[in-house]
């Protein structure tokens, strides 16, 4: 699950202008030290923090403007937009269109301030509103919050991370392995079209279609590629068996949560010894299953490049099966 929630979280991030790769999100998180793009890393990495502690609060709180603060409070904290007073709702009108537009030429303005918390008590009802098929509902609650746009800054992440957490909260899903950030980056121009044409023509039934085409298509491909990589790990499972250790098996179930790592953060993750865990690496690697991404003599970077391949692959989509 947690590659795939880092891949969600670069590519809702990426809709925003992050440029931050999965490689480099999966790499900080075994502990390699990434130099490149240090805020949008951190942008990303927020992302994951938000999704994790909205996750934990569902156990306790039900979805809430107070928990959509609090997640918001973890999202932009100590990154760019950090100044848009992070978990508080904006007292100043915003609006959405073209770099450098204003508000009289801006394509879409959002209820003013002196409207918003009206507007924001109607949402947090229908959050609760369970007399729509639970798809509807969610695809109805993400273009409302989308409308609203209640933050100065943050509000498409938010928005995004609102449909994985009523996934989970509505039982549609038992675990967060459904994203559809995928689906919005590859159609992003179709995404913001539809959105807009909600507010201007309302057209409802348009904007659900395109959003239940993103439900199928993104559950066939989190489908497929946890398959290939449950087959890529199984495959070297029997591989690695003979070599009468159960270190390098524990070492290729370890690459289902992240395909980067590092020796130590290996060690300390099997609770095994430093040289226990080198030994397993290099079984690993001479069976061309991990793979050094550094020339470093100490702290030796690994990965399986083929599940890295797999979580990287574009989402494929044709014009013909969103519209």
């Amino acid at each position: 699950m947690r590659p795939f929630i880092a891949r969600e979280a670069v590519l809702s991030s990426k809709i925003e202008g992050t440029q931050s790769t999965l490689g480099e999100i999966l790499a900080a998180d075994a502990g390699v030290h990434v130099k490149q793009n240090s805020e949008d890393l951190q942008e990303v990495q927020n992302y994951v923090r938000a999704l994790d502690y909205g996750l934990k609060r569902l156990e306790s709180l039900p979805l809430s403007l107070r928990l959509i603060k609090e997640i918001h409070e973890n999202l932009m904290r100590g990154v760019r937009g950090s100044h848009a007073t992070p978990g508080e709702f904006r007292k100043s009108q915003n609006w959405i269109g073209s770099p450098g537009c204003t508000l009289n030429t801006a394509k879409f303005v959002p209820p003013p301030p002196d409207f918003l918390m009206e507007c924001l008590a109607e949402f947090e009802r229908f959050l609760h509103n369970r007399q729509l098929p639970p798809l509807v509902q969610i695809a109805l609650c993400h273009y409302q919050f989308e409308a609203i746009h209640p933050f100065l800054d943050g509000n498409g992440r938010v928005g995004r991370l609102l449909i994985t957490l009523l996934l989970i909260e509505q039982k549609m899903l038992p675990s967060p392995l459904l994203y559809l950030s995928a689906f919005f980056e590859a159609t992003r121009e179709h995404y913001y079209k539809q959105l807009y044409n909600v507010s201007s023509k309302g057209t409802w039934r348009d904007w659900l279609i395109y959003f239940f085409n993103g439900v199928a298509i993104q559950s066939q491909d989190v489908l497929s590629r946890a398959e290939r990589i449950n087959e890529l790990l199984n495959e070297w499972k029997i591989i690695v068996a003979t070599v009468g250790s159960t270190v390098p098996i524990n070492i290729v179930q370890h690459l289902a949560v992240n395909p980067y790592f590092t020796t130590k953060k290996m060690a300390i993750d099997l609770n095994i010894a430093y040289s226990t865990a080198q030994r397993g690496i290099e079984k690993l690697e001479s069976k061309g299953i991990v793979k050094k991404t550094n020339d470093n003599k100490r702290d030796k970077v690994y990965c399986a490049i083929d599940i890295l391949k797999i979580l990287e692959e574009p989402t494929k989509i044709t014009a013909e099966i969103y519209t």
